[in-house]
């Protein structure tokens, strides 16, 4: 008789993305079978992923692996899986910044850190990219507080500013800022079609390309952007990229789903636009207008580790994203995108010929939504593993 396993998770929204947040202790040690078991969860491969709870979108099938730490200056351990909605695939290769809010509010939540008035800062060493995220969740002497007025554009409402940090971000996933040795480099097609980019790793690996070279003018959304002939061009940017840096070894193996690295972004000069909720952004409101592609299509928003690596590249002279920036910017730079505005700040400080990035950061809120179970058989465990839980 079969019998089934209890996963104990919490289900919690951080900036534009949601996901479960769960212990690597009640997961199957292996990594097979805890990818198993987490793609179980989520209903994946499914483009609707109806028998689970992912939901049919990239913002929303996302996991955050979480440990207890014993090292006294780290409060949590954290890994990011980015879990594919159509193929039996999990990511651990990206980061997500808008995950580690929420990351930073459950450590404070789980007493996993001291809690202290006016924030709690939680230091968390993020394995996929082996640096330190240090998150500011607003707490006072009783706990954390969650009432604010911070709002962030693809979410409604307002809660409190949860300030993620991204220390030394520079060279997360390749080891250096700039992973082509350049500021700019020229791409060719097989179509013999050139693109001038610019490769920037700061929190994540971005691939910078401008909208005017690809004859768009760069405030599309929804279908007008996700055009076949439009994404597969900048697909093949990307893995020409990949293949250039390490990242990816055979491009005829590849696709978003197995390979989300290197991300891919299309930047321009600030326009006036109308954003998903039938808003009007306007062109003297933003630095920058960005569009950032996950997992093969346009991202609702646009990602945090997108966004730490346009403000780098704003801070480096020579790179795509200077070009059509607004202005020289120093610290902070507001990004159009399809929900309406992100602001981030950077700072990026020149060291023995050397760019360094000494300080990234941004606002974001999270939410707890729910908390519980998710119910797996247990032959997902394997049969050398103990379940957490079993009822016949």
């Amino acid at each position: 008789m079969e019998t089934i396993t209890k996963v104990p998770c919490v289900l919690m929204r951080g900036g534009t993305s949601k996901g479960l947040v769960i212990n690597k202790r009640d997961l199957p040690g292996q990594g097979e079978y805890r990818n198993k078991a987490i793609l179980r969860i989520y209903g994946s491969p499914d483009s609707r992923q109806i028998d689970g709870i992912g939901g049919g979108n990239p913002l929303t099938s996302k996991v955050a692996l979480i440990e207890e730490s014993d090292d006294e200056n780290i409060d949590i351990i954290y890994t990011f899986g980015q879990v594919s909605i159509s193929e039996e695939k999990i990511d651990y290769q990206p980061t997500c910044g808008n995950m580690s809010a929420a990351v930073g509010l459950y450590a404070v939540e789980e007493g996993l850190c001291e809690v202290v008035n006016p924030h709690t800062n939680v230091r968390i060493f993020n394995t996929n990219t082996n640096k330190i995220i240090e998150v500011e969740v607003p707490s006072s002497n009783d706990g954390v507080v969650y009432e604010g007025d911070y709002a962030i554009d693809g979410v409604p409402g307002t809660a409190p500013r949860i300030n993620v940090n991204f220390l030394d971000s520079g060279g997360s996933i390749t080891g250096k800022l700039l992973p082509t040795g350049n500021v700019r480099d020229i791409i060719q097609l097989d179509s013999g079609e050139a693109y001038k980019v610019s490769v920037v790793d700061s929190a994540n690996t971005l691939v910078f390309v401008t909208a005017d070279q690809l004859n768009i003018k760069g405030t599309e959304i929804g279908d007008t952007f996700n055009r076949k002939s439009l994404l597969d061009k900048l697909e093949e940017i990307r893995v020409k990229v990949g293949v250039q840096i390490g990242l990816i070894d055979d491009a005829t193996k590849t696709s978003p789903s197995t390979h989300a690295l290197p991300k891919i972004a299309v930047v321009s000069k600030p326009n006036n636009y109308v954003n998903s909720a039938g808003n009007n952004v306007d062109s003297e409101d933003i630095d920058i207008t960005g569009r950032y592609v996950a997992m093969g299509v346009l991202h609702q928003a646009f990602a945090v580790s997108g966004a730490i690596a346009i403000a780098t590249a704003s801070q480096i002279p020579g790179t795509v994203v200077t070009d059509v920036l607004s202005s020289k910017k120093e610290g902070r730079v507001k990004i159009g995108h399809p929900s309406g505005i992100i602001e981030v700040e950077a700072s990026v400080e020149q060291i023995k010929g050397k760019y360094v990035v000494s300080r990234a950061a941004i606002g974001r809120t999270a939410r707890r939504i729910m908390e519980g179970s998710s119910v797996i058989l247990s032959k997902l465990y394997g049969e050398n593993e103990t379940s957490v839980m079993t009822n016949k």
